[in-house]
């Protein structure tokens, strides 16, 4: 879709009902098995924060920290997070998180899924345009990986 310096915009049609496709993103463990973290036993509540080993090959000695924002269901979940946090070593705990939101709008042929993240221009300018990068590639893969996930059941 678009992006600026401060936005990434991601947009994608699922042939899946739309409650099909908001238990794929608010379910945590549901969440976690196809975005690449184990989230077993964990849950989304507003206001809460969630912590998540990564799952994804080369990434698993990480660990992910989710604030989560709002939660409308079948509607909108909103979280923010530390992009790009993938130094162990690193304490990115004074950064801005950034602020990802994905909605949900039913559609004839299934359900368009819109994802925009936004704030990498708060981030250190060390950072930001690998951040961002990171970032902007990742969530071509996520949508991929929601538009299987979906697709199998």
């Amino acid at each position: 879709m678009t992006s600026s310096t401060d936005r990434i915009e991601r947009e994608i049609l699922l042939k899946a009902p739309r409650s099909r496709v908001w238990r794929a993103l608010s379910n945590a463990e549901e969440f976690g098995n196809w975005f690449g973290m184990d989230l077993k036993g964990k849950t989304f509540e507003a206001g809460k924060t969630v912590h998540a080993r990564i799952t994804y090959p080369g990434y698993e000695h990480l660990v992910c920290e989710m604030v989560i924002e709002r939660i409308e269901p079948e509607k909108l979940l909103s979280w923010r997070w530390h992009p790009g946090a993938i130094d162990p070593a690193f304490d990115y705990s004074g950064e801005t998180r950034t602020l990802v939101v994905f909605e949900l709008e039913e559609v004839d042929s299934g359900t368009l899924v819109r994802l925009v993240e936004t704030g990498f221009d708060d981030l250190p300018p060390a950072r930001r345009l690998d951040a961002f990068r990171l970032n902007s590639g990742g969530w071509e893969t996520q949508m991929e990986n929601i538009e299987k996930h979906v697709a199998t059941g």
